[in-house]
């Protein structure tokens, strides 16, 4: 079956550096879209950064300019650098794949990312 799989996620200081991974497995499709969402307690899951099998970025407003999305196409792997980090950053960080000729969605099970102040 498909299985996303996050790693990175932990507890850094404001201002700190993470870098997030996904390992992408268990589909004979490409995944056309990777990407990361992020969910703090209290509030909706919302969209933090997507990429796209050609490499096109799209990234949330509040992300722009400290996140960096990639990914390894070979390795069916998405990354996320996350730079200058904020308090406010802190939520459950959660990977998701798109597969357009399944029309399917799937999750991880999240990575913590806290940020201190």
């Amino acid at each position: 079956q498909v299985q996303l799989l996050e790693s990175g996620g932990g507890l850094v200081q404001a201002g700190g550096s993470l870098r997030l991974s996904c390992a992408a497995s268990g589909s004979r499709f490409v995944f056309n879209a990777l990407g990361w969402y992020r969910q703090a307690p209290g509030k909706q899951r919302e969209l933090v950064a997507t990429i796209t099998l050609g490499g096109s970025t799209n990234y949330a407003d509040s992300v722009k300019g400290r996140f960096i999305i990639s990914r390894d196409n070979a390795r069916n792997t998405v990354y996320l650098q996350m730079n200058s980090l904020k308090p406010e950053d802190t939520a459950v960080y959660y990977c998701n794949g798109r597969i357009d000729v399944l029309n399917t969605n799937y999750w991880g099970q999240g990575t913590q990312v806290t940020v201190s102040s």
